[in-house]
């Protein structure tokens, strides 16, 4: 009987440490971060739909669905370090090439009838321009909310990288994660009572 590992494979993402360059407080898993970036992509598209009128062309569960699997290639190539695979244009565009063949490569792990569907998944293609760059700003939001919690812990070594994720969602120009970063980031200082005072 012939068998399709993919599934197995995607549960790997637990193995997957993030942040190798940097001294944590907590390691954080790939997994972990795949399911922070869809609860936060989801989020980003109810906010783009209800509160800033800009998600018109949003699909919010297409959206959480293909955050899910955002970096699932990583469990062939390994988390490349951000000053690495941002260094120069030659190095992006290589890097993305061996993404490409990866997510090909898993997509092949599935029996023929579910490989186009996977692979656009896993290669982000199954969303459109708007959708990709809030799927992009909820990547960096989890990037960022990491930064805050390693900081809070009286973790140092993440303030840089806090602030060139918080300039970077500023530069991207997106209404649904400005409204995110003024109302809800505030929240992530606050502790378990702070969150819940009063509201239950």
């Amino acid at each position: 009987m012939k068998t399709y590992p993919l599934s197995a494979l995607l549960g790997r993402m637990k193995y997957i440490t993030r942040w190798s360059l940097m001294r944590n407080g907590r390691p954080e898993s790939l997994s972990e971060h795949t399911a922070d970036t869809a609860l936060l992509a989801h989020m980003l598209c109810l906010i783009a739909k209800k509160c800033t009128g800009t998600g018109a062309a949003l699909r919010p569960e297409m959206v959480a669905t293909a955050a899910l699997y955002h970096d699932a290639p990583e469990i062939l190539t390994g988390d490349m370090p951000t000053p690495v695979k941002y260094k120069n244009a030659a190095l992006r565009n290589a890097y993305k090439a061996v993404e490409r063949e990866s997510a090909r490569v898993m997509a092949s792990l599935q029996p023929e009838e579910l490989r186009a569907e996977t692979e656009a998944y896993l290669t982000g293609t199954v969303l459109n321009d708007a959708e990709q760059k809030v799927l992009k700003a909820a990547d960096r939001l989890s990037a960022l909310i990491k930064c805050i919690e390693e900081s809070q812990g009286g973790n140092h070594e993440f303030e840089a990288a806090r602030e060139q994720q918080l300039t970077a969602l500023h530069a991207m120009d997106c209404p649904e994660a400005e409204y995110f970063i003024q109302h809800m980031l505030p929240c992530y200082a606050q502790n378990l009572d702070e969150l819940t005072r009063g509201r239950f």
